[in-house]
């Protein structure tokens, strides 16, 4: 029956668990026809209508104890954002949200990005650095590249967005991701985590209308799985993308999410069904340590580290407590199993 089925079925499953507890080359008009023979109309930018460039792999090379080289695409590229609705995203690296970004506390970052958009100027903005924006956050133009630099000189979860004007337009349809600064101490649990995962919550609305990104309510709302390294789960943000295709841990298990919600308009308020936050570090930042969280309020750009534990075999949906946005979409699953496989196709999941 299709992804939103699925979900629909997993949110209703664990409702009735918690009901317990109380329930300007201006645009044109473009038709995409879905593969279920329903009609999604788009306003497609002259220079992009038939453009859908090939995702573009990230590079992350360290070049020294405290620096590393961030190398990164603005691009346009088409993402299947539910069965047969095709959007035509304005990403970074042919993703939505953009690939995971991991540094050390301390690092000096020095970022390229190519603006591979024949038509927009494109931007980064950093959460995690201190720097002048005027300076570092400049606009690269069209088919051009600028290169910046900056301190990373604090530990969390960070978002990274497109800081081009409008920035909602440019956040909404697609530039946006995270950025990990791991603290130079670590955290005080690390001995104790058995496997972790980088979990990012956006929006989509009516694709590139300003005025629904401005006043109207988000169509879908999502979770993505951003590989942390090599061989890890990668997902877009995409309704299903981690119910259809769950994480996978073992019983006795404890899991971190390093997770932040991107927005760009809406709270998240982050639980995970049938466990409890051991230990939540919010914002990521090692000094702002919490215990025993059943929920994490996380406003848009805002990130943490939470920590579960997971006692019994079976699926932990994870979702926004806004149950409104978890029918749009935002729903995931941990499936835990006795030894850490997907009985299916006996992979393990990172």
């Amino acid at each position: 029956m299709g992804k939103i089925v699925k979900i629909a079925a997993i949110i209703v499953s664990f409702v009735m668990v918690l009901s317990a507890c109380g329930k300007d080359d201006l645009s044109r008009e473009k038709t995409v026809k879905a593969k279920t023979d329903t009609s999604v109309t788009t306003k497609v930018i002259g220079p992009h209508e038939h453009l859908n460039q090939k995702p573009t792999p990230i590079k992350i090379n360290r070049i020294g104890a405290h620096e590393v080289n961030v190398e990164m695409t603005s691009q346009i590229t088409d993402i299947e954002i539910t069965k047969g609705e095709m959007y035509k995203a304005w990403t970074f690296n042919g993703e939505a949200p953009g690939p995971v970004i991991v540094v050390d506390q301390g690092d000096k970052i020095n970022f390229t990005l190519t603006n591979m958009d024949p038509a927009i100027p494109h931007s980064m903005d950093f959460h995690a650095v201190h720097t002048a924006p005027s300076k570092d956050f400049a606009n690269v133009m069209p088919e051009e590249t600028g290169t910046f630099s900056y301190p990373a000189n604090n530990p969390g979860v960070f978002m990274y967005h497109c800081g081009t004007k409008p920035v909602l337009a440019h956040i909404a349809n697609g530039m946006h991701g995270i950025i990990i600064v791991k603290p130079t101490e670590g955290y005080p649990t690390d001995s104790k985590v058995d496997r972790e995962f980088a979990i990012v919550q956006n929006e989509w609305y009516k694709y590139n209308d300003m005025n629904d990104f401005t006043n109207g309510k988000p169509k879908y709302v999502v979770f993505s799985a951003k590989a942390l390294k090599e061989g890890d789960i990668n997902t877009n943000g995409t309704v299903g993308a981690l119910a259809d295709k769950p994480l996978l841990a073992k019983v006795g298990d404890k899991v971190r999410f390093y997770v932040n919600n991107v927005g760009p308009n809406e709270v998240s308020s982050f639980h995970v069904v049938g466990t409890m936050f051991d230990d939540v570090y919010v914002d990521g930042n090692p000094f702002n340590h919490m215990k025993g969280m059943q929920t994490v309020l996380l406003p848009a750009s805002g990130g943490a580290v939470v920590e579960f534990t997971v006692t019994e075999e079976g699926s932990y949906p994870f979702v926004t407590h806004q149950f409104n946005h978890a029918t749009k979409g935002a729903v995931g699953v941990l499936k835990v199993t006795k030894d850490g496989y997907d009985d299916d196709s006996k992979a393990m999941s990172h």
